[in-house]
């Protein structure tokens, strides 16, 4: 890294603080000096969690100066590659882009591009996303089309960055069959210091968007049938209809900040993890950290990090039967917390920042 002194952080957009932002978070960390670029930034809404990335200069694409462009986010992510494509980096001598939906790794640079990717775009390839944008005839044909180009545009700015990294096996075999490319996994960080002591559980826990693939709604009638306790944190456009389908021992907490999340993971019974072929799911190994044991869905890179019997329970399909099975399995079992702990430790922040270092090392 001797010629390196001009860094640029090049994220999809800063609408909310979910786990791309924790990675870019600690990508800025590692690099405090770098200059931030990104499609559009709403540091109200990024701000809430991600306080210490609203104190430095970001810098927007011309998507910032469209009045109500948070509105449009969607539709606007067929011009979104011109958008990156207007950033100026001739200056700097790496770069590191942060991308799953909206092409980041699509700026144009010639010297050393590293390209964290969180997944190749879900809705390009028949992933599950946060809206059904096919329930509308007029929406799917529309959306099969402009798809169909978007995917040609998308491998084609895959081909740019120097190197690509995934953050999971999963992601490392999509990248494979969509892009036709090798690359390296390095999990996610997660901020495993930061867990309080596990105390005795009193509910079951999901921590997630209220998003159609996290498939929330399992939980949620799961624990009705078992009329068992279950807390919810997050927010999203699922939110609504889900409260109106809970148990009387179900409670939604929205949002919570990092302090509180902590405490809420501390007093969990089990962690339940129910997000359909999930590119990694951080919040199941923050679930660990906390010495607390998950009940997943046996699909996507969640398969990566709970270990069967060890650290959690898995469940085969996204029906509330196989939920309910899990969750009564689960009950006539024990888990040594010390060894959740240690899984957990597997994917703490500082081995994140050792795995990039080393692939910055390799190639700049």
């Amino acid at each position: 890294m001797k010629n390196i002194k001009k860094v640029a952080l090049v994220h999809d957009f800063l609408t909310e603080y979910g786990g791309a932002e924790r990675v870019l978070e600690t990508l800025f960390e590692m690099y405090p000096t770098a200059t931030i670029f990104t499609a559009f930034v709403d540091k109200k809404m990024f701000g809430r969690s991600g306080k210490y990335l609203t104190q430095v200069e970001i810098i927007p694409s011309f998507f910032q100066k469209i009045p109500f462009f948070s509105k449009l986010l969607s539709p606007m992510r067929i011009v979104a590659p011109y958008a990156f494509g207007r950033f100026d980096l001739s200056s700097f001598d790496l770069v590191i882009s942060s991308t799953n939906t909206y092409f980041a790794k699509g700026v144009n640079f010639k010297g050393v591009h590293i390209c964290y990717c969180h997944t190749p775009p879900r809705y390009l390839y028949g992933y599950k996303t946060a809206r059904n944008w096919k329930k509308n005839i007029f929406g799917r044909i529309v959306g099969e089309i402009m798809n169909f180009w978007l995917r040609q545009v998308d491998f084609n700015l895959s081909q740019k960055p120097t190197v690509l990294i995934a953050n999971s096996k999963e992601v490392q075999a999509r990248i494979k069959k969509f892009y036709r490319r090798d690359s390296e996994v390095v999990y996610p960080p997660i901020e495993t210091k930061k867990a309080i002591k596990p105390q005795k559980g009193e509910y079951y826990l999901v921590v997630s968007r209220l998003a159609r693939a996290k498939r929330v709604d399992l939980a949620v009638e799961a624990c009705k049938k078992l009329n068992t306790e279950l807390v919810v944190v997050g927010t999203g456009i699922e939110r609504q209809v889900l409260e109106k389908s809970k148990g009387m021992k179900t409670k939604f907490l929205g949002f919570v900040d990092e302090t509180q999340l902590w405490k809420v993971y501390s007093k969990a019974k089990a962690f339940i993890f129910t997000a359909e072929q999930e590119d990694f799911g951080m919040t199941a190994v923050e679930a660990m950290a906390a010495g607390k044991p998950v009940i997943a869905l046996n699909q996507g890179g969640v398969k990566e990090s709970v270990v069967e019997g060890e650290t959690g329970v898995f469940f085969e399909t996204p029906i509330v039967k196989d939920l309910v099975g899990a969750i009564k399995q689960f009950e006539k079992m024990k888990f040594d917390q010390e060894k959740i702990l240690a899984r957990a430790k597997l994917f703490d922040k500082e081995t994140f920042k050792r795995n990039i270092e080393r692939i910055v090392n390799k190639y700049a």
